[in-house]
C-alpha cells in the first residue's frame, strides 16, 4: 500500500469549505438522534482538544455529554514502544471518566486519535461502549502522507527507536462496536488502511466524500457520529449490535455519504 495520492493531499485545504458547510447545515444536523451518554474525543497528531472543540460542542447540543481527552497536544507520546502499546495516563483519564459517569464511555478517534481509542477498547472492553475512528490506519498506520510521516518519525524516533515493529494486532478490531469513517480522497491516511478487514459482526467501514483534515467537522461524518453513538448506546451486547443502514441518512446528505462496507473492504 503506498501514501495517498498527491492531488489529495493539496486538496486538504477543503476542511475550510467542509466546516463552513456543517456550520450551514446546523439547523439539519440538530435533527440527528439524541443522546445522554458520556463521549471522549481524542484528537490526531499534532492537535489538541481545541481541534475537537467544534464536534464536542455539537454532541453537547445533542445531550451527549462530551469530554476532551486532557493530555495536551498529541505528538505520539501516548503510544508506549512495548506489547501494551498505550500508556498509563491516557488509561487512567479514561477510569476516572468511567467512574465519574458511572457507565462506559463512547470514544471517538480521530486519525492518529483513532488508532489510540481502538487500542483503549482493546485493553479494557468493559470500560469502553463503543469506538468511531476517523480517517484512523489502523491498517497500515506507515501508509501515511510522506510528510506526516517524516514529522511523526521526527517526534519519536528517539523514544520508540529504529527497529520499531507496529504490532499486527493493531489492524485486529476491538470487542466493542465499532465503527471506521474514511474518505478515498484522503489527503494524509490511505484510505484503505483505515478500513477493517475480516467477517465479525461487530464492526462497520463507512465511506464518505471529504478531506482527512476536515473529517471532525465534516456534515455527513457530524450525522454519523449522532446516528451511531444513539445506536450502540441502545446496544446491550455485540450480538444486537446493527450496522448502518445507509437509507436512514436524510437525502441532504446523499451526496456526502457515499457508501458503507460492513466486513471487508473494496480495492
Amino acid at each position: 500500500m503506498t501514501a495517498p495520492l498527491l492531488r489529495h493531499t493539496l486538496l486538504e485545504s477543503r476542511t475550510i469549505l467542509e466546516f463552513a458547510a456543517t456550520t450551514l447545515a446546523l439547523p439539519f444536523l440538530l435533527r440527528a438522534p439524541s443522546g445522554k451518554h458520556p463521549v471522549m474525543v481524542l484528537p490526531g497528531f499534532l492537535a489538541g482538544d481545541n481541534s475537537t472543540l467544534a464536534l464536542r460542542q455539537f454532541l453537547k447540543m445533542k445531550g451527549y455529554r462530551a469530554f476532551g481527552w486532557q493530555q495536551g497536544r498529541n505528538l505520539g507520546q501516548h503510544i508506549v514502544p512495548t506489547e501494551k502499546m498505550i500508556r498509563e495516563d491516557l488509561l487512567e483519564r479514561v477510569l476516572n471518566l468511567v467512574e465519574q459517569e458511572k457507565q462506559p464511555v463512547h470514544l471517538i478517534g480521530w486519525s492518529l486519535g483513532g488508532i489510540l481509542a481502538r487500542e483503549i477498547a482493546r485493553l479494557m472492553p468493559d470500560m469502553v461502549a463503543s469506538v468511531i475512528s476517523l480517517g484512523s490506519p489502523f491498517n497500515t498506520p506507515e501508509a501515511s502522507a510522506p510528510m506526516a510521516s517524516r514529522i511523526f518519525k521526527r517526534f519519536n524516533q528517539k523514544r520508540m527507536g529504529d527497529d520499531y515493529i507496529i504490532p499486527p494486532e493493531l489492524a485486529q478490531a476491538p470487542p466493542v462496536p465499532c465503527t471506521s469513517i474514511y474518505s478515498r480522497s484522503d489527503g494524509i491516511s490511505h484510505w484503505q488502511g483505515c478500513q477493517q478487514l475480516g467477517h465479525e459482526k461487530h464492526f462497520e467501514n463507512i465511506e464518505v466524500k471529504g478531506s482527512h483534515l476536515g473529517l471532525g467537522h465534516h456534515p455527513g461524518v457530524i450525522w454519523l457520529i449522532a446516528h451511531r453513538l444513539a445506536a450502540n448506546a441502545g446496544c446491550r451486547s455485540l450480538q444486537e449490535w446493527q450496522p448502518l443502514n445507509t437509507n436512514e441518512a436524510p437525502r441532504w446528505l446523499a451526496g456526502d455519504i457515499v457508501s458503507q462496507h460492513n466486513h471487508s473492504r473494496e480495492d
